[in-house]
Order: structure tokens, then C-alpha cells, then sequence
């Protein structure tokens, strides 16, 4: 069965905090860990329910404001500091506009209910995809397979005919579980290799 459409994770892959100085600037400010303060923006109950879309991505920043005594009045100031070294990989983001030439392409992300605006209007990439799974609109988070499964449905798809690339090993496994290819993300040469030796093979 040949490979028909591939899927890839944002945080991580797509996007990653290539610059850690500024996370790490911010949170010795506040009086914290860079562990402790992406922990309170990701992590934890009120993180889980923004990625399921149980609350807002605004709610989900009120809830770090009150937590790290940040006034709500500025929260996208919080935002943007804490982000502020995340980069795009356009190379990878290249990469995929090359294959969506021969392959339906997908994002299957953990992210709160603000990310589509972000791909569309920030990272200008939605051109490279044909769907886009994201959590906080689906009502579920990797690695539950009924997300996995929502994305194949989306393109129309059977897991063996699908490819999934993600950076966490259990979101992974996830994939692999319902039965389509994975590879973890490590760096960009290296899905490129294992990415294209697999669609030689398969």
C-alpha cells in the first residue's frame, strides 16, 4: 500500500525555540525555572483543557498571568517575550510544499484555538498543507488515536497509507498504535533521509 499523505507536528518540529535566551531571560524574571515557566504556560490541568479547547487561548494566558503575578492587561506582551525565540524552519516548510506536489499533506498538532490564525496570518504556510488537525478544535490531544484517526478521515486515507512526523516519542507511538508510519523529528536532514527512504520503499 503506497504512501498517500503525511502529516506533520508544529511545536517542535515545524516551529522550535531555536534561541532559548529569551524564555530563559523571562523566567529568571518572574523568579522561576525555564522548566518550571513552560510548565505553567503548557503543562498542568488549565494547559490540557486550552489544548482541547475547553478554554481559550486568552483564558489559558490569564491563567499564566495569574500565576507568574503578570498583569492581564498585558498579556500579549507575556506572549510574545515567551515566544520570542521560536523560529519557523522554512527549509522544512519548503520541503513540504515539494512534496504536496505528489502527496496530500496534514498538521496534526497539540495547540491552543489561536494556532490557525498564527499559520495563516504569522508563518504564512497553510499553502502547504491540505488539512490542518489541531487539538484545540478537534476536542482532543495526541497521542489519543481518535485524533490520528480524525486526520485520515480529513484526507480520506488509511493509516498504512499515511506518514506521521512528530519530535515526542509517545505522540509517536500514538500514531504508530493506529497503524500509520512514524518518524520522531530530531533535526530536518534527518526526516528529510528517513522520510524519503520510506517513500522510496514503500
Amino acid at each position: 500500500m503506497s504512501i498517500q499523505a503525511i502529516y506533520f507536528d508544529i511545536g517542535g518540529v515545524l516551529v522550535r525555540t531555536e534561541d532559548k535566551t529569551p524564555r530563559t531571560r523571562l523566567a529568571a524574571r518572574l523568579g522561576m525555572t525555564f522548566e518550571a515557566l513552560e510548565e505553567i504556560v503548557f503543562g498542568g490541568d488549565s494547559g490540557r483543557k486550552a489544548q482541547r479547547g475547553e478554554i481559550t487561548a486568552e483564558d489559558q494566558w490569564a491563567y499564566v498571568c495569574q500565576k507568574v503575578n503578570w498583569p492581564f492587561a498585558n498579556w500579549r506582551d507575556l506572549e510574545a517575550e515567551f515566544f520570542a525565540g521560536d523560529r519557523l524552519d522554512e527549509e522544512l516548510v519548503d520541503y513540504i510544499r515539494s512534496l504536496h506536489r505528489h502527496y496530500k499533506t496534514g498538521v496534526i498538532s497539540n495547540a491552543l484555538g489561536d494556532v490557525r490564525t498564527v499559520i495563516l496570518n504569522t508563518w504564512h504556510m497553510s499553502d502547504a498543507f491540505d488539512v490542518l488537525i489541531i487539538s484545540a478544535e478537534v476536542g482532543l490531544m495526541k497521542p489519543d488515536v481518535r485524533i490520528f484517526q480524525s486526520a485520515l478521515n480529513a484526507l480520506g486515507v488509511q493509516p498504512a497509507e499515511a506518514v506521521f512526523v512528530d519530535d515526542v516519542a509517545r505522540n509517536v507511538e500514538g500514531a504508530r498504535a493506529i497503524g500509520m508510519h512514524a518518524i520522531q523529528f530530531r533535526n530536518t536532514a534527518q526526516v528529510r533521509a528517513e522520510l524519503g527512504e520510506l517513500l522510496h520503499r514503500i
